[in-house]
């Protein structure tokens, strides 16, 4: 089939209108597919930031937790004055007032010389524990008078009382006698032990 040059004339225009559409066409879903691509992309990093917010809200609200679990061990710490230097007097106060408080007839005690603690797992660089040894001799009416004795004194505060050993001894009442005597002794030894921070001392 042939065109006369009249009729190629006329199909210039629709031919040239038709090539441009065609061309269009392509050119949008170029366009389209960059633009889901790009999409995808940005989703993809939207996704991957949010993901390292939530484990990065995870970290911080963990870390609270932590500090906050901390700080309530260093201020029950600080209300039972186990923070600082050794409380010598306190110490003698609190026996004291135990042995009339409990009516113990026979208490003798002695405190040692402070020494540091060197092998204490997961401490901070700055804290330092420190021990005392309280070498106690007990005359006993009865074994509870013992286990009263030893909550009484962690009760009191001042340092942690971590008792060592406790030995228990049975005594017999003094022939023809009719008072009431302690029957049992205990020698015991505790540590008094103190926590001192250095770097709150600065």
């Amino acid at each position: 089939m042939t065109f006369t040059p009249d009729e190629l004339r006329r199909l210039l225009l629709p031919a040239l209108a038709a090539l441009a559409m065609v061309v269009a066409g392509i050119a949008a879903i170029w366009a389209a597919n960059t633009e889901q691509r790009s999409a995808r992309t940005a989703l993809a990093v939207a996704q991957e930031e949010r993901q390292k917010n939530t484990e990065r809200l995870a970290r911080i609200a963990e870390e609270e937790r932590e500090v906050k679990e901390k700080l309530d061990i260093y201020q029950r710490l600080k209300a039972l004055h186990v923070l600082g230097e050794e409380r010598r007097l306190e110490w003698a106060d609190a026996i004291a007032r135990i042995r009339a408080q409990r009516e113990l007839l026979d208490l003798r005690y002695r405190v040692e010389r402070q020494r540091l603690l060197s092998a204490v797992q997961g401490k901070p660089a700055n804290v330092e524990f420190y021990a005392s040894a309280m070498n106690v001799d007990l005359a006993l009416l009865h074994e509870e008078d013992l286990t009263r004795f030893l909550g009484d004194l962690r009760a009191s505060g001042n340092a942690y009382y971590s008792v060592k050993r406790c030995q228990l001894e049975r005594r017999g009442q003094p022939a023809g006698s009719t008072l009431i005597a302690p029957r049992l002794h205990a020698d015991c030894q505790i540590d008094l032990i103190t926590i001192v921070d250095r770097a709150a001392k600065k």
